[in-house]
């Protein structure tokens, strides 16, 4: 019987194949200004209602000409100047050429632009060094983007390439998927918030602020309910305003089987929970299921696997809750290990590591030192997972190994 097979272990990608075959999309839509709108997922289809450019227009600065007068002739005589945003007011009639400024409108009659380099000037006597077939250096009509062209694709989370994209387009408002809202909390009667000195056997409660940031990259609304203690009264009161004002209850700590533990309990009478023990290092304890009308992820309580698995499990699942049908995983990457990595084999791990480019141009990662699932420096030191597979032991120096680089919610 391998680790697979073993009762309550599941492994990462069965665990998150269940997460996605229970989410749907959030339907609600409503319309905002281009400027609110980054990162938010588009809900209908974008349409360009103009071609980009509007107008033909020159690539270069240079000369605008008919390419027939140049045939038998080299020389011809300037008859005007298109500059960007006045255009030459006129036809360019055979003989005459016009000079011409990057992104003028071309004069009507001229077909192609010869840059300034390559022409002689002698008052209005133009002579061209080169003869330009027809429609060089000219972008033409809808060059870029012609109209009705979807420019944004309904799932499309708006970004900072879309910004420009869409302004240029004349495009003040748009229509976007409500924002998963999400309320989260840490328990624990450790746990003491910044600013208040340590007692003995208390600790900072550090995860909430990791949660948050995550959340707010993954393109989230956040509920911030602070600090838990171990009382079933209180967690009793927090679940249900969670569970009441959010689409989504994340919680750090309290999901493993402590006697202080209550929050199995709770979500027991509140909700529909299934808890997993999932071959994942760090990791293990994480729980998903519902809790009034409220998706549930309980994860770890010790920083590093409560960052690790809201980056794994929970971020693609809220994707999907948003409508991001563009998402993608994570890229991974084959590198050779540099250092020797520590494993056991039976749980996928994801130990923190450092990639880089050796002299060569082959990738190749190291460890950032401790891997415990309390040593949050070692996070803080690395730009990417190196990703162990299940029945892998340890790794030794010169082994391929699977890297996946952290995506931008991790910057």
């Amino acid at each position: 019987m391998g680790c697979c097979d073993t009762p309550g272990l599941m492994p990462v990608e069965t665990a998150l194949e269940k997460i996605l075959d229970q989410v749907t999309a959030l339907e609600t839509k409503s319309t905002i200004a281009l400027p609110d709108a980054m990162g938010h997922v588009i809900a209908d289809d974008i349409r360009s209602p103009i071609n980009v450019p509007p107008f033909a227009n020159s690539a270069m600065d240079g000369y605008a000409v008919r390419t027939a007068d140049l045939v038998d002739t080299d020389t011809l005589t300037l008859a005007g100047k298109s500059f960007a945003g006045i255009p030459f007011d006129g036809e360019c009639q055979a003989g005459q050429c016009i000079r011409i400024m990057t992104g003028a409108q071309m004069p009507e009659g001229a077909d192609a632009v010869i840059m300034q380099e390559e022409t002689e000037v002698d008052g209005d006597t133009i002579r061209f060094l080169i003869k330009p077939p027809a429609n060089d250096n000219v972008r033409p009509i809808g060059d870029d983007v012609r109209l009705n062209d979807v420019v944004v694709a309904k799932g499309s989370r708006v970004t900072a390439r879309e910004m420009p994209l869409l302004a240029s387009l004349g495009i003040a408002t748009v229509s976007v998927l409500v924002r998963p809202k999400v309320a989260f909390f840490s328990t624990g009667d450790e746990l003491r918030p910044l600013g208040e000195p340590l007692e003995a056997g208390q600790i900072y409660d550090s995860n909430r602020y990791g949660i948050r940031a995550l959340l707010e990259k993954f393109g989230c609304d956040v509920l911030d309910l602070g600090i838990i203690p171990d009382s079933p009264e209180q967690l009793r009161a927090a679940f249900h305003k969670a569970s009441t004002e959010a689409d989504v209850v994340v919680t750090s700590g309290g999901v493993s089987v402590g006697e202080a533990d209550y929050t199995k309990d709770i979500l027991d009478e509140q909700g529909e929970i299934g808890f997993w023990k999932i071959a994942m290092k760090p990791g293990k304890p994480f729980a998903f299921g519902t809790i009034n009308n409220a998706w549930f992820c309980g994860l770890p309580g010790n920083p590093v696997s409560a960052m690790l698995t809201l980056y794994q499990l929970v971020q693609p699942m809220l994707a999907k809750l948003a409508g991001h049908t563009q998402y993608q995983a994570p890229q991974r990457l084959t590198a050779k290990a540099s250092t020797m990595f520590k494993k056991r084999p039976g749980r996928t791990d994801f130990q923190r590591g450092i990639y880089s480019i050796n002299a060569s141009g082959q990738v190749e990662v190291a460890t950032t030192g401790n891997q415990g699932s309390g040593a949050f420096n070692s996070m803080h030191h690395a730009n990417c997972f190196v990703v162990l597979e299940q029945e892998r032991g340890r790794v030794q120096a010169g082994e391929d190994v699977t890297i996946e680089l952290f995506n931008h919610t991790m910057y």
